[in-house]
Protein backbone atom coordinates (compact mmCIF):
# COMPACT_ATOMS: atom_id res chain seq x y z
CA UNK A 1 0.00 0.00 0.00
CA UNK A 2 1.45 3.17 -0.94
CA UNK A 3 0.95 6.84 1.33
CA UNK A 4 -0.93 8.30 -1.65
CA UNK A 5 -3.43 5.92 -1.11
CA UNK A 6 -4.38 7.32 2.48
CA UNK A 7 -5.48 10.31 1.13
CA UNK A 8 -3.86 12.72 3.55
CA UNK A 9 -4.06 16.46 2.86
CA UNK A 10 -1.36 18.02 0.37
CA UNK A 11 0.74 19.75 3.06
CA UNK A 12 0.96 16.26 4.94
CA UNK A 13 1.73 14.40 1.63
CA UNK A 14 4.55 16.71 0.56
CA UNK A 15 6.48 16.11 3.86
CA UNK A 16 5.70 12.27 3.88
CA UNK A 17 7.45 12.74 0.26
CA UNK A 18 10.12 14.67 1.97
CA UNK A 19 11.30 12.04 4.29
CA UNK A 20 11.36 9.59 1.98
CA UNK A 21 8.31 7.65 2.18
CA UNK A 22 6.61 5.35 -0.39
CA UNK A 23 5.31 1.93 0.44
CA UNK A 24 3.49 1.49 4.31
CA UNK A 25 4.61 -1.27 6.57
CA UNK A 26 1.87 -3.27 7.89
CA UNK A 27 1.43 -2.07 10.63
CA UNK A 28 1.14 1.36 8.93
CA UNK A 29 -1.50 0.14 6.11
CA UNK A 30 -3.81 -1.50 9.24
CA UNK A 31 -3.43 1.12 12.20
CA UNK A 32 -4.11 4.22 9.77
CA UNK A 33 -7.29 3.91 8.80
CA UNK A 34 -8.86 2.82 11.62
CA UNK A 35 -7.13 5.56 13.73
CA UNK A 36 -8.71 7.80 11.00
CA UNK A 37 -12.40 6.28 11.30
CA UNK A 38 -11.81 7.45 15.06
CA UNK A 39 -11.51 3.75 16.80
CA UNK A 40 -9.69 2.57 19.62
CA UNK A 41 -6.63 0.67 18.90
CA UNK A 42 -4.61 -1.82 20.94
CA UNK A 43 -1.56 -2.80 18.52
CA UNK A 44 1.11 -4.89 18.85
CA UNK A 45 4.32 -4.60 16.95
CA UNK A 46 8.02 -5.50 17.41
CA UNK A 47 10.61 -2.35 17.08
CA UNK A 48 11.10 -1.06 13.48
CA UNK A 49 8.25 -2.03 11.99
CA UNK A 50 7.35 2.14 11.58
CA UNK A 51 4.93 2.42 14.49
CA UNK A 52 5.78 5.80 15.01
CA UNK A 53 4.54 6.73 11.97
CA UNK A 54 1.48 4.55 11.97
CA UNK A 55 -0.05 7.10 14.93
CA UNK A 56 1.81 10.25 13.84
CA UNK A 57 0.27 10.61 10.55
CA UNK A 58 -3.10 9.92 11.06
CA UNK A 59 -2.91 12.00 14.45
CA UNK A 60 -1.77 15.04 12.09
CA UNK A 61 -3.97 14.41 9.67
CA UNK A 62 -7.12 14.71 12.14
CA UNK A 63 -5.17 17.94 14.02
CA UNK A 64 -4.85 19.23 10.17
CA UNK A 65 -8.42 19.29 9.82
CA UNK A 66 -9.64 21.12 12.99
CA UNK A 67 -6.85 23.73 12.32
CA UNK A 68 -6.80 24.63 16.02
CA UNK A 69 -4.19 26.31 18.73
CA UNK A 70 -4.53 23.95 21.38
CA UNK A 71 -2.82 20.85 22.57
CA UNK A 72 -4.89 18.49 21.03
CA UNK A 73 -2.28 15.18 21.40
CA UNK A 74 -0.51 13.68 23.91
CA UNK A 75 1.92 10.92 22.83
CA UNK A 76 3.02 8.94 26.41
CA UNK A 77 6.66 7.00 25.91
CA UNK A 78 9.23 5.30 28.49
CA UNK A 79 12.72 7.36 27.56
CA UNK A 80 13.68 10.77 27.05
CA UNK A 81 15.18 9.48 23.77
CA UNK A 82 12.54 8.25 22.50
CA UNK A 83 10.46 11.22 23.23
CA UNK A 84 12.97 12.95 21.29
CA UNK A 85 13.07 10.91 18.29
CA UNK A 86 9.64 10.82 18.05
CA UNK A 87 9.41 14.56 18.22
CA UNK A 88 11.99 14.74 15.76
CA UNK A 89 10.28 12.42 13.09
CA UNK A 90 6.87 14.37 14.19
CA UNK A 91 9.00 17.95 12.82
CA UNK A 92 9.78 16.26 9.69
CA UNK A 93 6.37 14.76 8.69
CA UNK A 94 4.64 18.07 9.89
CA UNK A 95 7.32 20.47 8.31
CA UNK A 96 4.42 21.83 5.45
CA UNK A 97 1.81 21.61 7.70
CA UNK A 98 1.81 24.09 10.08
CA UNK A 99 1.30 21.17 12.96
CA UNK A 100 3.32 21.99 16.19
CA UNK A 101 4.98 19.30 18.52
CA UNK A 102 7.22 19.71 21.50
CA UNK A 103 9.43 16.39 23.44
CA UNK A 104 8.75 16.67 27.40
CA UNK A 105 11.24 14.73 29.63
CA UNK A 106 13.27 14.67 33.03
CA UNK A 107 16.94 15.55 33.17
CA UNK A 108 19.10 18.58 31.88
CA UNK A 109 19.11 22.14 33.69
CA UNK A 110 16.37 24.36 34.59
CA UNK A 111 16.96 26.04 31.28
CA UNK A 112 15.61 22.69 29.45
CA UNK A 113 12.65 22.98 31.81
CA UNK A 114 12.14 26.35 31.25
CA UNK A 115 12.01 25.42 27.19
CA UNK A 116 9.39 22.86 27.53
CA UNK A 117 7.12 25.15 29.55
CA UNK A 118 7.05 28.06 27.26
CA UNK A 119 6.46 25.67 24.46
CA UNK A 120 3.19 24.15 26.62
CA UNK A 121 2.09 27.54 27.31
CA UNK A 122 2.10 28.26 23.91
CA UNK A 123 -0.21 25.15 23.24
CA UNK A 124 1.65 23.20 20.47
CA UNK A 125 -0.85 20.44 19.05
CA UNK A 126 1.15 17.73 20.26
CA UNK A 127 3.20 17.43 23.39
CA UNK A 128 5.57 14.05 23.79
CA UNK A 129 6.44 13.41 26.78
CA UNK A 130 8.23 11.01 29.77
CA UNK A 131 5.23 10.41 32.47
CA UNK A 132 7.74 11.81 35.46
CA UNK A 133 8.37 15.57 33.42
CA UNK A 134 4.78 15.72 32.30
CA UNK A 135 3.60 15.26 35.60
CA UNK A 136 6.02 17.98 37.25
CA UNK A 137 4.27 20.28 34.40
CA UNK A 138 0.59 19.06 35.55
CA UNK A 139 0.81 19.68 38.98
CA UNK A 140 2.63 23.02 38.53
CA UNK A 141 -0.68 24.15 37.17
CA UNK A 142 1.22 25.55 33.75
CA UNK A 143 -0.10 22.36 31.33
CA UNK A 144 -3.85 21.81 31.37
CA UNK A 145 -5.30 18.30 29.34
CA UNK A 146 -8.76 19.41 29.15
CA UNK A 147 -8.70 19.63 25.17
CA UNK A 148 -6.62 16.13 24.26
CA UNK A 149 -8.88 14.80 21.70
CA UNK A 150 -5.70 11.79 21.14
CA UNK A 151 -3.90 9.71 24.09
CA UNK A 152 -1.42 7.73 22.38
CA UNK A 153 1.06 4.87 24.75
CA UNK A 154 3.94 4.02 22.65
CA UNK A 155 6.42 1.07 24.04
CA UNK A 156 3.35 0.60 26.58
CA UNK A 157 5.11 -2.67 27.86
CA UNK A 158 8.36 -0.86 28.83
CA UNK A 159 6.98 1.84 30.62
CA UNK A 160 5.33 -0.77 32.72
CA UNK A 161 8.77 -2.49 33.05
CA UNK A 162 10.07 0.49 34.20
CA UNK A 163 7.25 0.92 37.36
CA UNK A 164 5.84 3.90 35.37
CA UNK A 165 2.08 2.07 35.21
CA UNK A 166 0.37 4.63 38.55
CA UNK A 167 1.79 7.73 36.72
CA UNK A 168 -0.20 6.32 33.48
CA UNK A 169 -3.65 6.08 35.53
CA UNK A 170 -2.93 9.65 36.84
CA UNK A 171 -2.65 11.55 33.84
CA UNK A 172 -4.98 9.89 32.55
CA UNK A 173 -6.76 11.36 35.33
CA UNK A 174 -6.34 14.45 33.31
CA UNK A 175 -7.50 14.07 30.38
CA UNK A 176 -11.42 13.78 28.80
CA UNK A 177 -12.78 11.09 29.11
CA UNK A 178 -14.45 11.24 25.47
CA UNK A 179 -10.84 10.75 23.32
CA UNK A 180 -9.42 8.16 21.41
CA UNK A 181 -6.92 6.34 22.75
CA UNK A 182 -3.68 4.09 20.83
CA UNK A 183 -2.04 1.75 22.50
CA UNK A 184 1.52 0.08 21.16
CA UNK A 185 3.29 -2.43 22.45
CA UNK A 186 5.96 -4.57 21.14
CA UNK A 187 4.96 -7.25 23.74
CA UNK A 188 1.27 -7.64 24.92
CA UNK A 189 1.33 -9.61 28.80
CA UNK A 190 -1.25 -10.23 30.40
CA UNK A 191 -0.80 -6.67 32.52
CA UNK A 192 -1.09 -4.73 29.13
CA UNK A 193 -4.52 -5.99 28.16
CA UNK A 194 -5.51 -5.18 31.87
CA UNK A 195 -4.73 -1.96 30.76
CA UNK A 196 -5.98 -1.13 27.94
CA UNK A 197 -9.20 -2.34 29.20
CA UNK A 198 -9.27 0.02 31.75
CA UNK A 199 -8.28 2.60 29.30
CA UNK A 200 -9.75 1.70 25.71
CA UNK A 201 -13.02 1.61 24.63
CA UNK A 202 -14.37 -1.50 22.01
CA UNK A 203 -10.75 -1.04 20.78
CA UNK A 204 -9.65 -2.41 17.30
CA UNK A 205 -7.01 -5.06 17.68
CA UNK A 206 -3.40 -5.49 15.47
CA UNK A 207 -1.01 -8.24 15.65
CA UNK A 208 2.14 -7.22 13.67
CA UNK A 209 4.62 -10.85 13.56
CA UNK A 210 5.73 -9.91 17.26
CA UNK A 211 8.19 -12.84 17.62
CA UNK A 212 9.94 -12.80 14.31
CA UNK A 213 12.56 -10.05 13.22
CA UNK A 214 12.87 -8.69 10.24
CA UNK A 215 13.63 -11.56 7.07
CA UNK A 216 16.60 -8.60 6.12
CA UNK A 217 18.88 -9.49 9.43
CA UNK A 218 21.94 -12.54 9.19
CA UNK A 219 21.26 -14.32 12.72
CA UNK A 220 24.73 -15.52 13.40
CA UNK A 221 26.13 -17.05 16.93
CA UNK A 222 29.68 -17.60 18.19
CA UNK A 223 30.90 -19.59 21.19
CA UNK A 224 34.09 -18.30 22.36
CA UNK A 225 34.77 -18.81 26.53
CA UNK A 226 34.84 -15.36 28.41
CA UNK A 227 38.55 -14.24 27.62
CA UNK A 228 38.07 -15.14 24.07
CA UNK A 229 34.72 -12.51 23.79
CA UNK A 230 37.11 -9.16 23.73
CA UNK A 231 39.30 -10.04 21.14
CA UNK A 232 36.76 -11.72 18.93
CA UNK A 233 34.89 -8.61 19.28
CA UNK A 234 38.03 -6.60 18.34
CA UNK A 235 38.72 -8.66 15.57
CA UNK A 236 34.94 -8.27 14.25
CA UNK A 237 35.00 -4.64 14.54
CA UNK A 238 38.47 -4.71 12.69
CA UNK A 239 37.72 -6.87 10.20
CA UNK A 240 34.20 -6.37 8.99
CA UNK A 241 33.08 -3.99 6.59
CA UNK A 242 30.73 -2.37 9.10
CA UNK A 243 29.83 1.40 8.83
CA UNK A 244 27.30 1.59 11.79
CA UNK A 245 27.45 -0.82 14.71
CA UNK A 246 25.73 -1.06 18.41
CA UNK A 247 27.01 -3.40 20.46
CA UNK A 248 24.73 -4.88 23.59
CA UNK A 249 25.76 -6.01 27.44
CA UNK A 250 24.31 -7.15 30.00
CA UNK A 251 25.35 -4.18 32.55
CA UNK A 252 26.62 -1.03 32.10
CA UNK A 253 29.95 -1.53 33.84
CA UNK A 254 30.70 -3.83 31.17
CA UNK A 255 29.75 -1.24 28.83
CA UNK A 256 32.20 1.01 30.55
CA UNK A 257 34.76 -1.51 30.33
CA UNK A 258 34.55 -2.34 26.93
CA UNK A 259 34.53 0.99 25.26
CA UNK A 260 37.80 1.50 27.12
CA UNK A 261 39.11 -1.67 25.67
CA UNK A 262 38.45 -1.00 22.02
CA UNK A 263 39.13 2.88 22.44
CA UNK A 264 43.01 1.32 23.44
CA UNK A 265 42.82 -1.12 20.11
CA UNK A 266 42.07 2.18 18.24
CA UNK A 267 38.42 1.24 17.75
CA UNK A 268 36.20 4.87 17.71
CA UNK A 269 33.68 3.94 20.34
CA UNK A 270 31.22 5.11 22.91
CA UNK A 271 29.65 4.09 26.28
CA UNK A 272 26.26 5.08 25.73
CA UNK A 273 24.89 4.27 29.80
CA UNK A 274 22.46 5.96 32.40
CA UNK A 275 25.62 7.44 34.44
CA UNK A 276 26.23 9.87 31.40
CA UNK A 277 24.36 13.79 31.70
CA UNK A 278 21.69 14.30 29.51
CA UNK A 279 23.78 16.34 27.05
CA UNK A 280 26.91 13.84 26.51
CA UNK A 281 23.66 10.96 25.68
CA UNK A 282 22.25 13.43 23.20
CA UNK A 283 25.82 13.88 21.74
CA UNK A 284 26.64 10.28 21.35
CA UNK A 285 23.78 9.91 19.52
CA UNK A 286 23.96 12.59 17.14
CA UNK A 287 27.27 11.73 16.50
CA UNK A 288 26.28 8.21 15.99
CA UNK A 289 23.18 8.77 14.21
CA UNK A 290 25.19 11.38 11.70
CA UNK A 291 27.44 8.15 11.26
CA UNK A 292 30.52 10.68 12.97
CA UNK A 293 30.40 7.66 15.39
CA UNK A 294 30.24 4.14 14.24
CA UNK A 295 30.46 2.09 17.19
CA UNK A 296 28.15 2.80 20.15
CA UNK A 297 27.71 0.13 23.39
CA UNK A 298 25.04 -0.01 25.26
CA UNK A 299 22.74 -2.32 27.70
CA UNK A 300 19.00 -3.02 26.56
CA UNK A 301 17.87 0.44 27.35
CA UNK A 302 19.33 1.86 24.11
CA UNK A 303 17.63 -1.48 21.92
CA UNK A 304 14.20 0.47 22.90
CA UNK A 305 16.22 4.10 23.37
CA UNK A 306 17.21 4.77 19.57
CA UNK A 307 15.83 4.98 15.86
CA UNK A 308 18.39 5.08 13.53
CA UNK A 309 18.52 4.18 9.88
CA UNK A 310 21.04 2.04 8.74
CA UNK A 311 22.43 0.58 11.44
CA UNK A 312 24.44 -2.76 9.60
CA UNK A 313 25.48 -4.40 12.83
CA UNK A 314 24.39 -5.35 15.84
CA UNK A 315 26.52 -7.26 18.11
CA UNK A 316 24.82 -9.12 21.77
CA UNK A 317 28.16 -9.38 23.79
CA UNK A 318 25.92 -10.85 26.15
CA UNK A 319 22.59 -13.05 25.48
CA UNK A 320 19.65 -10.76 27.08
CA UNK A 321 17.87 -12.61 29.41
CA UNK A 322 14.85 -12.51 27.57
CA UNK A 323 13.92 -13.69 24.44
CA UNK A 324 11.84 -10.87 23.87
CA UNK A 325 14.82 -8.28 24.08
CA UNK A 326 16.99 -10.59 21.82
CA UNK A 327 13.93 -9.54 19.29
CA UNK A 328 14.42 -5.49 20.84
CA UNK A 329 18.01 -5.78 20.07
CA UNK A 330 18.55 -7.38 16.53
CA UNK A 331 15.51 -4.90 15.35
CA UNK A 332 18.14 -1.91 15.55
CA UNK A 333 19.57 -3.24 12.09
CA UNK A 334 17.38 -4.45 8.63
CA UNK A 335 15.20 -1.74 9.63
CA UNK A 336 12.82 -0.19 6.68
CA UNK A 337 13.27 -3.24 3.98
CA UNK A 338 17.48 -2.94 4.37
CA UNK A 339 19.61 -6.16 5.29
CA UNK A 340 22.17 -6.32 8.45
CA UNK A 341 23.86 -8.43 10.44
CA UNK A 342 23.37 -9.79 14.27
CA UNK A 343 25.99 -11.53 15.96
CA UNK A 344 25.20 -12.97 19.30
CA UNK A 345 28.24 -14.20 21.65
CA UNK A 346 27.20 -17.85 23.49
CA UNK A 347 28.93 -19.56 25.91
CA UNK A 348 28.45 -22.23 27.86
CA UNK A 349 26.32 -20.42 30.90
CA UNK A 350 23.91 -18.99 27.89
CA UNK A 351 22.70 -22.16 26.81
CA UNK A 352 19.02 -22.09 28.37
CA UNK A 353 18.59 -18.48 27.32
CA UNK A 354 19.47 -19.28 23.18
CA UNK A 355 17.34 -22.25 23.42
CA UNK A 356 14.29 -20.01 24.87
CA UNK A 357 15.12 -17.67 22.14
CA UNK A 358 15.08 -20.39 19.33
CA UNK A 359 12.29 -21.24 20.67
CA UNK A 360 10.45 -18.16 20.30
CA UNK A 361 11.60 -17.43 16.67
CA UNK A 362 11.43 -21.33 15.50
CA UNK A 363 14.02 -21.77 14.23
CA UNK A 364 18.18 -21.84 14.81
CA UNK A 365 20.50 -19.78 14.48
CA UNK A 366 23.78 -20.16 12.34
CA UNK A 367 26.51 -20.92 14.18
CA UNK A 368 30.40 -19.64 12.87
CA UNK A 369 33.70 -20.65 13.71
CA UNK A 370 35.62 -18.51 15.74
CA UNK A 371 39.04 -17.34 13.72
CA UNK A 372 41.97 -19.48 15.01
CA UNK A 373 44.26 -17.34 16.06
CA UNK A 374 41.88 -15.90 18.75
CA UNK A 375 40.90 -19.75 19.71
CA UNK A 376 44.52 -20.24 19.73
CA UNK A 377 45.81 -17.34 21.77
CA UNK A 378 42.61 -17.60 24.31
CA UNK A 379 42.80 -21.35 24.48
CA UNK A 380 46.76 -21.24 25.76
CA UNK A 381 45.42 -18.22 28.01
CA UNK A 382 42.54 -20.14 29.69
CA UNK A 383 44.79 -23.59 29.75
CA UNK A 384 47.91 -21.32 31.79
CA UNK A 385 45.25 -20.00 34.31
CA UNK A 386 43.76 -23.22 34.70
CA UNK A 387 46.87 -24.93 36.16
CA UNK A 388 48.96 -24.50 39.52
CA UNK A 389 51.85 -22.21 38.98
CA UNK A 390 54.17 -24.80 39.75
CA UNK A 391 57.22 -22.49 38.69
CA UNK A 392 56.51 -19.86 41.29
CA UNK A 393 59.56 -20.57 43.77
CA UNK A 394 58.00 -18.15 46.47
CA UNK A 395 54.39 -19.49 46.64
CA UNK A 396 53.43 -20.78 50.08
CA UNK A 397 53.51 -23.81 50.45
CA UNK A 398 52.25 -26.47 53.36
CA UNK A 399 54.09 -26.83 56.56
CA UNK A 400 55.21 -30.22 57.02
CA UNK A 401 57.55 -31.58 59.84
CA UNK A 402 58.11 -30.05 63.13
CA UNK A 403 60.03 -26.84 62.15
CA UNK A 404 59.46 -24.18 65.36
CA UNK A 405 57.28 -21.12 64.36
CA UNK A 406 59.58 -18.28 64.02
CA UNK A 407 62.65 -20.14 62.99
CA UNK A 408 64.38 -21.93 59.90
CA UNK A 409 64.83 -25.54 60.17
CA UNK A 410 68.57 -26.53 60.89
Amino acid sequence: MTFQEFNFNEQLADGISSMGYTQATPIQAMAIPAILDGKDLIACAQTGTGKTASFLLPVMELIGRVDADETLALVLTPTRELAQQIDQQAEGLAYFTGVTSIAVFGGGDGSVYEQQRRGIQNNVNIIIATPGRLIAHLTSGVLKLNKIKYLILDEADRMLDMGFSDDIMRIISYLPKQRQTLLFSATMPGRIRTLAKKILTDPEQINIAISQPAVGIDQQIYRPHDQQKVPLLRHILKEGNYVSTIVFASRKEIVRSLAKELKAAGIKVEAFHSDLEQREREEILLQFKNRQLPVIIGTDALSRGIDVEGIDLVVNFDVPGDAEDYIHRIGRTARAETTGTAITFVNHRDERRLKSIEELMDRKITQHPIPEHILSIAEVKTAHEAKPNRGNNNRRKPFKGNRKPGGNKG
